[in-house]
């Protein structure tokens, strides 16, 4: 036990100093530079970073940065083909629509890291997380059940555990 929260501690600097640098920007964006600003920042991010490092603990495992770029750098094209294949599904009178919903069995158990795959997954083309099962199978509509729905979600999943460093269970 004392192993493990030693490794937890050492996650915490990092991490803090992480958050408490994106917080003191994201003021700086908000409220604008000037050295009054920087000081009042500074505070805010951190009592920000205090309450979000009590809210959502450190994973104890540093985050692949080369896999997050590579992911972040796909949301884009991602997000755009999923909005034109959506307007394409629903203007089109001929094209037709097989909905449904997919149970996707996750090898991410459940909690944060989940959550943020969940997240990503919206901005699938024609996929849409909207709960699950008592099993623990994620539930997503589907545009197209004719699509290889569960063979896409498989593959963002095994990018998405790559960025995490996330050990699949089940």
């Amino acid at each position: 036990m004392a192993a493990a929260g030693r490794g937890a501690d050492r996650a915490t600097v990092p991490s803090a100093a992480v958050r408490f640098a994106l917080l003191l920007l994201l003021w700086l964006i908000l409220i604008g530079p000037g050295w009054g600003n920087l000081a009042a920042g500074a505070v805010a991010a951190a009592l920000a970073c205090w309450v979000s490092l009590r809210l959502v603990p450190p994973l104890g495992r540093p985050l692949s940065l080369s896999a997050l770029v590579a992911m972040l750098a796909r949301l884009p094209g991602q997000s755009l083909i999923a909005g034109l294949d959506v307007a394409r599904r629903a203007l089109s009178p001929t094209m037709p629509l097989r909905t449904g919903i997919v149970a996707f069995h996750s090898r991410i158990p459940p909690g944060p890291e989940r959550e943020a795959f969940r997240a990503l997954m919206s901005l699938q083309p024609g996929t849409l997380p909207v709960g699950e099962e008592e099993g623990g199978a994620i539930l997503f509509h589907c545009l197209d059940l004719d699509q290889p729905v569960a063979r896409q979600l498989a593959a963002e999943e095994t990018r998405f555990l790559r960025i995490t460093g996330e050990r699949p269970h089940g």
